[in-house]
């Protein structure tokens, strides 16, 4: 990167240079110039302040230098300055509406400040500059995604799937989209080929476990679930899915330890919460013991406090709220 960019300033100077008796008020643009090769070796040194100093200095000699607009793109990005940065890029595909780089980076800290309408864009347009480029239509078809837009989140991503087909990535994203389509076979398809490629992903293997159990599948969700946590000992979310697969598989004392493992890792997670105080009823239901039940019932009535005390507006809250009402008295 760094050797394009000197690659790319002894280029430009020597055009500059070139140039000079052609243009008017050719002391300012060399200036310009002069100012520009600065801010490039202050940002090799992590100098941002001065680079951003000179490179703006730079714009006010010479408004259409598109490479100073460029290099403070980056310069605030790296300095998470993102409104700044996205001026800086935006401004240089006005200058230079075929620069892909720009377009790209311009998306890119569109999508970090989660306005992706802005980033979709600017990605589309860096899509159309290069129709080849895998990343740019990863990005393109994750800003859809966020947005919801799944048919079109789905057109990049299988344009993405032409270019590379066996990047994990590109397999996930695929079947993350289909779950939300409701296409679980072809979400369990895509999550799959993206174990051929990256077998040792627990993430994959949530995902896939997942759509598994929503197939109906316990036994493979199961299994997927305990080789996450092999790899991922740590796994809170891993630890709630197993909780409610051993639910389904009517195996109440594994669903207990394992949505207790859940909240061990990670207490501000209201589904495990939840979960472990259905686990906690149904146990007490099936006990013969009455100081037993009673002990159940408390304890599965304060999981279902916490987890609405984490997430009050919590999907099926109605319900929730029937059943402490039932088991409270």
């Amino acid at each position: 990167m760094v050797n394009r960019m000197k690659v790319c300033v002894i280029t430009f100077v020597i055009a500059a240079c070139l140039l000079v008796p052609f243009f008017g008020g050719c002391a300012a643009r060399q200036k310009a110039v002069s100012l520009y090769v600065d801010a490039v070796m202050l940002n090799e040194q992590k100098q941002y302040d001065q680079a951003v100093e000179k490179l703006n200095a730079a714009v006010e000699l010479n408004k259409d230098f598109t490479l100073s607009y460029s290099l403070l793109g980056e310069i605030y990005r790296q300095m998470q300055q993102y409104e700044k940065s996205a001026d800086a890029y935006e401004a240089a595909t006005v200058l230079n509406p075929w620069s892909f780089e720009d377009y790209f980076n311009l998306g890119g800290v569109r999508q970090v400040m989660k306005k992706f309408v802005l980033a979709v864009k600017a990605y589309v347009k860096a899509c159309e500059l290069r129709p080849d480029h895998l990343q740019a239509h990863i990005n393109t078809a994750q800003c859809y995604y966020e947005l919801r837009d799944y048919n079109r989140a789905l057109m990049y991503c299988e344009q993405a799937e032409r270019i590379n087909p066996n990047h994990s990535r590109v397999q996930d994203l695929a079947g993350e989209i289909y779950e939300q389509q409701k296409n679980y076979e072809m979400a369990i398809r895509s999550y799959k080929r993206s174990l051929e490629v990256d077998s040792n992903n627990p993430d994959v293997m949530v995902s896939l476990a997942v759509a598994y159990l929503k197939t109906n599948r316990n036994e493979p969700a199961k299994e997927l679930l305990v080789s996450a946590l092999e790899i991922q000992p740590r796994n809170s979310t891993a630890y709630q899915y197993l909780g409610y697969c051993y639910l389904r598989l009517e195996n109440v004392e594994k669903a207990i330890d394992s949505y207790s493992r859940s909240i061990e890792i990670d207490d501000r997670d209201w589904e495990a919460h939840r979960g472990l105080g259905v686990a906690y009823i149904l146990k007490a239901i099936n006990s013969k013991d009455q100081a037993e039940k009673t002990q159940l019932r408390e304890r599965a009535l304060k999981q279902w406090q916490v987890s609405l005390d984490i997430k009050p507006d919590q999907p099926r809250r109605e319900r929730l709220l029937k059943l402490i009402e039932k088991y409270s008295g």
